[in-house]
C-alpha cells in the first residue's frame, strides 16, 4: 500500500511546488513586463520591519519551491528506477531526462545567480547603489531566462510518456 502511495505523493508535491515556483516567475513577468532601472528614490532605509519580513518570506517560498520541485522530481525518477537512464539521456527516458536537466539548470540559476544578486537589490545584503542597480538587471535577466526555459521544460515533462516518438 505505502509503495503505491509514494509515487502519488511525490507527484502531487512536485506539481504543487512547480506551480508555486513557475507561477512566481510568470507573475513577475506580468507585474514587470520590461526592465525598469533601479532609481535611488526606490532604495529606502525602511524603519518598519514588516515589509522586509513579507519580502523575505515571499522570496524564501519561491526559492524553496524550486528545491522541493527538483528533489521530488529526482525522487520520482529514482523510485521508478529511471534516474540513471534519464540523467544519461538513454532510451525512452531521454525525454524526461531533458526536462530534468533543464529543471536542474533552472534550480541552479535560482540559487547561484538570482538569489545572491537579489539579496543586494532588496537590501538584505548591504551594497552601494551602483551595485544594486547592476544586480537589478541581472535578476531581471535571470528571471526571464527561467521563464523561457520553463516552456521546453513543460514540453519534455508532459511528453515524457510518448515523446520519444517525436524524436
Amino acid at each position: 500500500m505505502l509503495g503505491d502511495l509514494i509515487p502519488v505523493l511525490l507527484r502531487m508535491i512536485h506539481i504543487m511546488a512547480a506551480i508555486i515556483w513557475i507561477g512566481h516567475i510568470y507573475v513577475n513577468i506580468v507585474m514587470r513586463p520590461r526592465f525598469e532601472p533601479l532609481c535611488p528614490e526606490e532604495v529606502s532605509n525602511e524603519t518598519d520591519g514588516g515589509f522586509t519580513k513579507r519580502i523575505k518570506r515571499e522570496h524564501a517560498t519561491f526559492r524553496h519551491a524550486s528545491i522541493v520541485t527538483w528533489v521530488t522530481g529526482f525522487l520520482m525518477l529514482w523510485h521508478s528506477g529511471r534516474l540513471v537512464d534519464a540523467a544519461m539521456l538513454n532510451g525512452a527516458d531521454a525525454v524526461i531526462g531533458m526536462g530534468g536537466w533543464i529543471g536542474t539548470i533552472m534550480t541552479l540559476n535560482v540559487w547561484l545567480v538570482l538569489w545572491p544578486h537579489q539579496k543586494k537589490v532588496l537590501g538584505f545584503v548591504p551594497a552601494p547603489f551602483a551595485e544594486r542597480a547592476r544586480c537589478a538587471r541581472i535578476t531581471f535577466l535571470t528571471s526571464r531566462t527561467n521563464a523561457m526555459l520553463s516552456v521546453p521544460l513543460f514540453f519534455f515533462m508532459v511528453s515524457s510518456s510518448f515523446g520519444l516518438g517525436l524524436f
